[in-house]
């Protein structure tokens, strides 16, 4: 399945490559939506909460009215989670919340995530696993713990109904996902996989659908290598 990804930065719709440089802004917001409309998910992602610089939440609850999403970027509470699904999304994506890195010990926030599990619901859940050299990126790409996917993933799957990993070394660079790592997150958990980074046609999706995985696409939509 392919799943459209909206970015919110500054107001804007955005497409960044490795989460740092910005390659493509849009202001069109009904564009994009009537665009997007057709699919059964689309991904919605506010990338200031995520950073910590600001958030774009009036844009978030308008998007969610329009469209089927999960939403990410910056959940650390339970009440934010329950505010955003109040607001009509379909799930949340919880990422740097669940990871920590105290005194270089890092772990995996079982406790945050069964507490989120128990109050809205993991069928809500969607757990956000990306990663930068193999390691575990947290707080909008731009920090990293020493976990990896096959670390978190086994502690984190009694919580949530889906794993979204993203392929931070390739996000934008439309270079192709390593389909061996999507072969090798499948192994680890019977929930729905998503994956993202660098997907760039439509024969990918299909090797990536054989796989088990759903795939996350942005770069490639917004600059028509992929139809829509």
């Amino acid at each position: 399945m392919l799943i459209p990804s909206i970015d919110l930065l500054g107001g804007r719709i955005v497409q960044l490559v490795r989460g740092e440089k910005l390659r493509l802004a849009f202001d069109d917001f009904n564009y994009w939506i009537e665009k997007f409309s057709r699919y059964p998910l689309v991904q919605l992602i506010d990338l200031d909460a995520a950073m910590r610089q600001g958030d774009n939440s009036a844009l978030v609850a308008q998007i969610c009215k329009r469209l089927p999403c999960q939403v990410g970027g910056g959940f650390r509470s339970t009440e934010r989670a329950q505010q955003v699904l109040d607001q009509g999304a379909q799930r949340v994506i919880i990422g740097s919340a669940l990871f920590s890195a105290e005194q270089d010990s890092p772990t995996v926030n079982t406790a945050f995530a069964a507490e989120l599990a128990a109050t809205v619901g993991a069928e809500k859940l969607v757990a956000g696993i990306d990663t930068k050299n193999g390691r575990i990126a947290v707080k909008g790409w731009k920090a990293s713990v020493a976990l990896t996917p096959d670390q978190a993933i086994p502690e984190l799957d009694p919580f949530v109904s889906a794993f979204l990993y993203t392929h931070v070394d390739g996000e934008g660079m439309m270079q192709g996902f390593p389909l061996d790592i999507a072969a090798r997150l499948r192994r680890l958990t019977q929930r729905q996989l998503i994956v993202a980074g660098g997907i760039r046609s439509q024969q990918e999706i299909d090797d990536l659908h054989a796989l088990g995985a759903d795939a996350v696409v942005g770069m490639a939509i917004y600059t028509d290598a992929i139809a829509v």
